[in-house]
């Protein structure tokens, strides 16, 4: 029970890795709030499955994380944890990719995780503690055609983590990044058959991720065993990027 009495939000939980993580921190010992946006069944579901608060709530509106973060200290009187997870994609290539997908695979995946670091940064540092860990993907360390909104986004939330780790780490909170590769999602099931072989074909494990194993490295970097790990990106992705020569 690494984390035993801590109170944790987790964006995006309702389903996916997303849920996997919710369920991993309540079962350290955390009391786990969890955001969503239009799953309400996959919520309600998650919420039943792993005693965690559903909260829904939208990434773009910064009043309503504000709002959500309010109702958290109201409720629980602290927040130890937030895990930015929640993502979406919306795949083109470049060329026939609208300015519309940019903008809000941009908006949701990286200026969403700004805003919640932003609104939980108050009561951290009122406290002089807490950590936040930031969902990555590989995508936003190799680059894969038909991505670059999302290997943009999940890059520049990379370099969020670092930047973030430098402002807060002194001041008692730790930020650190999970970097996952294929993981059996809802998300990866809907990408071309041919892009699933191409890339299974170069994990070293020969294997998707299972959304648990993401979640077990979430659930050590928000916990005290990983004290002195501050602005780190740690991948966990079957050996993806070290087949890539990264």
């Amino acid at each position: 029970m690494m984390l035993q009495d801590q109170v944790a939000i987790v964006t995006g939980g309702s389903r996916g890795i997303g849920r996997a993580i919710v369920a991993e921190l309540a079962a350290q010992g955390a009391r786990v709030y969890f955001t969503y946006h239009s799953r309400e069944e996959a919520a309600v579901e998650t919420a039943a499955s792993t005693g965690a608060t559903a909260i829904r709530c939208e990434q773009g509106d910064a009043a309503a994380i504000s709002q959500a973060v309010d109702g958290v200290m109201a409720q629980a009187g602290r927040i130890d944890i937030l895990v930015n997870n929640a993502g979406v994609r919306s795949d083109k290539f470049i060329m026939m990719m609208p300015e519309e997908d940019w903008q809000k695979v941009i908006d949701v995946n990286l200026s969403g995780a700004w805003r919640w670091a932003k609104a939980v940064c108050r009561p951290m540092l009122g406290a002089g503690r807490g950590t936040i860990v930031n969902v990555s993907s590989v995508a936003g360390l190799l680059g894969i055609p038909g991505q670059t909104n999302y290997a943009a986004s999940k890059g520049g939330l990379m370099a969020l983590t670092r930047a973030l780790a430098a402002e807060f780490g002194a001041k008692g909170i730790r930020v650190n990044a999970v970097v996952p590769g294929f993981v059996e999602t809802d998300m990866t099931a809907a990408l071309p058959r041919d892009i699933k072989r191409r890339n299974l074909d170069n994990l070293v494990l020969k294997r998707f991720g299972k959304p648990e194993e993401v979640a077990s490295v979430v659930a050590f970097l928000a916990s005290p065993a990983a004290s002195y790990i501050v602005g780190q990106s740690i991948v966990v992705d079957g050996g993806l990027s070290a087949a890539a020569g990264m």
